[in-house]
């Protein structure tokens, strides 16, 4: 595993952009400012409605993750539902930027990725100074816990081959999606695919509070062969498409882009988060931002 410099220099955003809306966990009006950052900055998160104004790196270190979203905190100050941002960011391979957010997490928009996409498109982008590095994959690595699996190959470019199975729901059964990493093909294939959920599984968390927010505006549910959403799926599998967004946004938090395939097989984000773990530590001092 070695660090290696892209021929792309460091970008941030031209100019700041704002996002409110609710969280779908909390249920909580939220909001976002995201805004240019100086090269060598990352992905930084910022707590402004909380005292001190705490900030939280985007980085595997400060990942609390919980079973259906990826969650950074630091001391008291965390932040629920980052992955969906990331996952912009990342596809449209910003390096650096500071997000000022107003309440406990980022508002969830459609459930897909596309609003925050729209949103970095509207700030622009300035290129900077400092060049970029990235993570390349030199050598097999996997993690595997009974059925889940997530392998990295060699590749000349960032490629993630994501396989779901669904056994027990008659529409979504197994879907497989291969998908190599470009901004232009991240818009119009994967950005507007929304989390989903089973009726079964989702309807006992919205009971009990767990889901304050969700509903047929923010998540693809489907019950039975059928889903439930007015319009239908965007994508006949729209399902593992979203599963590839996730990757994506939660592979941001090793802190540089990666060049290698990925191949997920029934993996979520504590998958995802374990296994970047298990990537980060074959970087070194020479290879990060």
């Amino acid at each position: 595993m070695t660090g290696s410099r892209l021929p792309e220099k460091q970008k941030t955003l031209q100019h700041e952009v704002f996002l409110s809306g609710l969280g779908l966990f909390t249920g909580e009006k939220c909001s976002i400012k995201i805004c240019p950052a100086e090269p060598n900055t990352g992905i930084v998160f910022q707590r402004v409605d909380l005292p001190g104004k705490p900030e939280i790196p985007a980085t595997l270190t400060y990942v609390k993750e919980t079973p259906r979203c990826t969650r950074l905190a630091r001391e008291k100050a965390s932040i629920h539902t980052v992955e969906h941002l990331l996952s912009a960011l990342s596809a449209l391979e910003v390096d650096n930027a500071r997000i000022e957010v107003e309440g406990p997490e980022i508002p969830i928009g459609d459930g897909s990725s596309l609003v925050f996409v729209e949103l970095i498109e509207k700030a622009g982008f300035k290129a900077q100074e400092q060049e970029r590095r990235c993570l390349k994959i030199t050598q097999p690595l996997f993690w595997t816990e009974g059925e889940i699996s997530l392998v990295a190959l060699p590749s000349e470019h960032f490629r993630i081959s994501y396989t779901i199975h669904y056994p027990h729901s008659p529409l979504i059964r197994s879907q497989y999606y291969s998908f190599s990493l470009q901004s232009d093909a991240y818009k119009s294939e994967i950005a507007s695919c929304r989390t989903f959920s089973l009726y079964e599984e989702i309807l006992p968390l919205i009971e009990k509070g767990m889901i304050k927010a969700g509903g047929l505006e923010n998540a693809l549910v489907i019950k039975g062969d059928q889903v439930l959403n007015p319009g239908g799926a965007r994508f006949p599998d729209e399902m593992v498409r979203h599963k590839v967004l996730d990757l994506i946004g939660d592979l941001a938090l090793i802190g540089m882009p990666l060049q290698g395939h990925i191949i997920a097989i029934c993996s979520g984000h504590s998958s995802h988060v374990a296994f970047a773990k298990i990537l980060s530590k074959c970087t070194n001092s020479e290879c990060r931002l």
